[in-house]
């Protein structure tokens, strides 16, 4: 499991300190607890580009999805 951890807190890292930070927030507080949905939810997000995936969590944007939608919500929502 710690390996699959640290593979996707490397994917966490996008080159932008406020999508690391959000990402790995994310990763550490919340990843683990999550329903397999989630999860999967949560790779899907981390396939996005930065610049769509910057939109969504910075709050310019919603995803299409109400799944996606869902987890952006939450992800903005941990407390920094």
């Amino acid at each position: 499991m710690s390996e699959n951890i640290n593979k996707l807190r490397w994917r966490c890292r996008r080159g932008t300190l406020e999508l690391d930070l959000m990402l790995l927030r994310y990763l550490e507080n919340r990843y683990l607890a999550a329903e397999p949905t989630e999860q999967q939810e949560f790779l899907l997000l981390l396939e996005l580009e930065d610049t769509e995936l910057m939109r969504y969590l910075m709050g310019e944007q919603l995803p299409e999805f109400e799944s996606l939608t869902k987890l952006v919500l939450a992800i903005r929502a941990l407390p920094v």
